[in-house]
């Protein structure tokens, strides 16, 4: 419970109609989640605007309300606070109900297309076998220590968020890393908080369907190296295109890695195999045990993420070497048929060219590569093509299948896909829309010392088909069909 006055510090308050020297017993945006005496925040959301719910959760309960227009009929009882930009208020009010937890631990966001997930949890685990309590919000999961919570977005509400990082202070967690996408920076879920760091993984098509040009996405990204204060570091991918385009303006300690020109943190890599990668790291290798080059940049941002966390460059990189893989990141099994299986998260062109090359520079050219992808409904539908056209340039055999479709027509998906497949592709390539059966008969092509890829899905536990999440694995139902091959 905090008081109304203290909750609206620095939120940019335009009018106020009623007391602020009332007592708060909770925060929320959301009408249907109303509590006794509690601030409700009103959002002009994509699909709905609060400010049509304000009566109703009057009604229920709510004893305040921040608002960009006052309601017509307003009742004496009430406290109204009008603001330019409720979205951007209630990341500061949020920050305010929970006593500024981001200013209590030092919290790294990491940002870009790809390989945000690894990142953060590499540097959760990293930092725990360094002996600290650390606190990690990820697409796959949330965690405050050993305490694992589900994930239902890649970055959580204001109000979850600032929530979640109160917990994990009240729990003694020094260190959170957390992934920030680029509809949090453009929702202002991350307004209010304080960062000591930022991180920049590289940037490509992805999202279009939300922020309608790449500019926009470049832009999304760059937002929050803006945000950054002159107390934290903002570290950048040199070898990405727009990667120094992220350090412009910001007040932030500017710092890059690279593995192909001069920077801040450099590495090479020695020997790359499916066994892991042999890297020299600022001058002394490390063996570690993921796999391919763009895990060789999510391993060396995470050693500079770390160096630049005041940590002991001896003790990161003998820890950084004992890190495992990801769950549904180039997660990989091996038949005793010598079959490989692998599940990746890859759902952007750019991904699945990451992970398709990394086979290819690990092949010896005699086995087939059986590449398994689909692409999401109600996503981006410029890449459906791409990732088709990707996938059977660098596959020997490609089968197209269902993702998650949510509200369109699987059919519809992959005939859009099928839009990439040249003629010189056809025979190499069909078209099976449920998904378990995809990965079956891709086990079934499969010889001795074939790799198979099943990608788009990675760690997910589930498909979701018409609004309905349905119980699916992919790792899951590779490992069932791989057992049957070795019978």
């Amino acid at each position: 419970m905090k008081l109304l006055k203290d909750i609206l510090y620095k939120a940019g308050i335009i009018e106020v109609l009623g007391s602020t020297n009332v007592a708060i017993t909770a925060l929320t945006f959301d009408s249907r989640k109303i509590e006794k005496d509690s601030l409700f925040v009103a959002i002009k959301g994509t699909q709905n605007d609060g400010h049509v719910f304000i009566s109703d959760v009057i009604l229920k309960g709510s004893i305040a309300i921040l608002c960009e227009e006052f309601p017509a009929d307003l009742n004496d009882k009430i406290t109204y606070i009008k603001v330019k930009d409720t979205s951007a208020a209630l990341g500061i009010v949020a920050s305010n109900f929970y006593d500024n937890p981001s200013e209590k631990i030092k919290l790294v966001g990491v940002t870009g297309t790809n390989g945000k997930t690894t990142t953060v949890t590499l540097l959760f685990n990293l930092f725990k076998k360094l002996g600290y309590k650390v606190g990690l919000l990820s697409t796959v999961k949330n965690q405050i220590n050993n305490d694992v919570l589900l994930s239902t977005h890649t970055t959580p509400d204001a109000i979850q968020l600032n929530a979640l990082l109160r917990q994990m202070i009240d729990k003694g967690c020094t260190h959170c890393f957390m992934e920030v996408s680029s509809h949090a920076v453009v929702q202002n879920r991350i307004t209010g908080m304080h960062f000591i760091g930022g991180v920049f993984t590289n940037i490509t098509h992805d999202h279009l369907d939300y922020h309608k040009t790449f500019d926009e996405y470049i832009k999304a990204k760059k937002g929050f190296f803006d945000l950054l204060g002159n107390d934290a570091f903002a570290l950048t991918n040199k070898d990405d295109a727009n990667g120094l385009l992220m350090l412009q303006n910001t007040k932030a300690t500017k710092k890059t890695y690279s593995l192909r020109m001069m920077a801040d943190f450099k590495c090479k890599i020695v020997e790359n195999q499916f066994s892991g990668l042999l890297l020299n790291i600022d001058n002394q290798e490390v063996w570690s045990k993921l796999i391919g080059s763009f895990n060789a940049y999510n391993l060396l941002a995470v050693y500079a993420t770390a160096i630049l966390l005041k940590e002991d460059k001896t003790n990161v990189l003998t820890t950084l070497s004992s890190l495992t893989s990801v769950e549904g990141r180039f997660q990989h099994i091996r038949t005793g048929e010598g079959v490989i299986g692998i599940v990746d998260y890859a759902h952007t062109p750019d991904a699945l060219i990451n992970v398709l090359k990394t086979i290819a520079d690990i092949r010896t050219g005699n086995e087939q590569v059986i590449t398994v992808v689909g692409c999401g409904g109600d996503r981006d539908i410029a890449k459906r093509p791409m990732m088709a056209k990707i996938a059977c340039d660098m596959s020997n055999k490609v089968i197209l299948t269902s993702d998650n479709p949510r509200s369109e027509e699987p059919e519809t998906i992959i005939k859009q896909m099928q839009k990439g497949v040249d003629v010189v592709n056809n025979k190499k390539t069909i078209s099976i829309t449920e998904r378990s059966e995809a990965i079956k008969t891709a086990c079934s092509y499969a010889k001795p010392g074939d790799i198979i890829l099943v990608a788009g899905k990675g760690h997910e536990k589930y498909q979701e088909i018409k609004g309905v999440k349905h119980d699916f694995d992919d790792m899951q139902v590779l490992q069932e069909n791989l057992k049957l091959f070795e019978k």
